[in-house]
């Protein structure tokens, strides 16, 4: 199949990026390994976002919300909507494996199809990959890089590991539905990037010794039915029954590397791109999202990297 333009990422700047070409009258369509805005649908259930609805919209469609922060069911909603009444062209439950260059274009193989694309915009986010703790013991059922639902944990000892918003979420509706929860943070305090409104919450749970907390230590080994903790005092061992390990995610670098696009070597990993235009060293490849910081996962959300779309549709347009 032969296309102008192939998005991989059926998230929130993927689908961006389809109502962008759409607008031009550029002939696209996205691919996405997952479900609709697969991303968001793996959030925590009762997710409230940081940014207000209006900064979510894309594609100049509004986004109303019962409050100024909408929730996750709200977002999945919406983006929903902006799919099915936009007649988004995108093939869902397909996976890029690989990209390679043609003379022409490139020729895109997933887990379904070979595409041959003119232009391609790798919009994958950085979900899909948690940061590893690399303890023993972290591969045991007990343990999750993915927080969903607190009721899981009602009465059950929880480790929560981590200080930023995931980590704070998970230790206060947990600890609310029953569990008896420790949480242990490799810094000296909660995280500045914590909400505003959820932070001076979990600093009083843990000041009131609702909420154990273990600063400046690491989780060092899991079992069936305890962990050794690092802590400033020494080693410790309590008892446990799951671990919820809110380590962070990170793009696909495999992915990105096999396909050419050259990494910092930084140690952030950052892709090479030109921010005018969102093209990386391969010409014709262009990223959008999140995807773009590397490592640095908290400098892109959907509000501010939405003009990525016009941008790189804007290029092709000029071509």
């Amino acid at each position: 199949m032969q296309i102008r333009l192939l998005i991989i990422g059926g998230g929130p700047i993927g689908l961006a990026c389809a109502l962008a070409a759409q607008k031009e009258g550029i002939e696209y369509l996205i691919i996405e390994k997952g479900c609709l805005v697969n991303s968001l649908y793996r959030y925590p259930g009762n997710m409230t976002f940081f940014s207000t609805s209006e900064r979510l919209e894309i594609g100049g469609v509004p986004f109303v919300s019962n409050n100024a922060k909408p929730t996750r069911p709200e977002a999945l909603e919406y983006y929903r909507r902006v799919a099915v009444s936009g007649h988004i062209n995108i093939r869902l439950f397909e996976k890029a494996e690989k990209i390679s260059p043609n003379g022409k274009g490139y020729t895109v193989i997933t887990d379904k199809q070979i595409y041959t694309a003119e232009n391609i915009i790798i919009a994958t986010g950085f979900y899909d990959i948690p940061n590893l703790l690399n303890i023993p013991g972290e591969t045991l059922p007990k343990v999750t890089h993915y927080y969903k639902d607190p009721h899981f944990y009602a009465t059950q000892r929880v480790i929560v590991i981590g200080a930023n918003n995931s980590s704070v979420d998970a230790a206060l509706e947990t600890y609310r539905k029953g569990a008896e929860v420790t949480m242990v943070i490799r810094g000296e305090a909660i995280g500045k990037r914590v909400k505003y409104w959820v932070k001076p919450d979990i600093e009083n749970r843990i000041k009131e010794g609702s909420i154990k907390a273990y600063f400046g230590s690491t989780l060092t080994a899991i079992r069936e039915s305890e962990v050794d903790i690092l802590t400033p005092e020494g080693p410790l061992t309590i008892p446990n029954d799951f671990v919820i390990a809110a380590t962070g995610y990170q793009p696909d670098f495999h992915f990105l590397e096999k396909t050419g696009i050259q990494l910092s070597t930084d140690g952030e990993r950052a892709p090479t791109y030109d921010p005018d235009t969102m093209e990386t060293n391969l010409p014709g490849i262009y990223l959008a999202g999140v995807i773009c910081g590397g490592m640095n996962t908290h400098v892109w959300f959907i509000e501010n990297s939405r003009g990525h779309a016009e941008k790189i549709i804007q290029h092709i347009k000029a071509k």
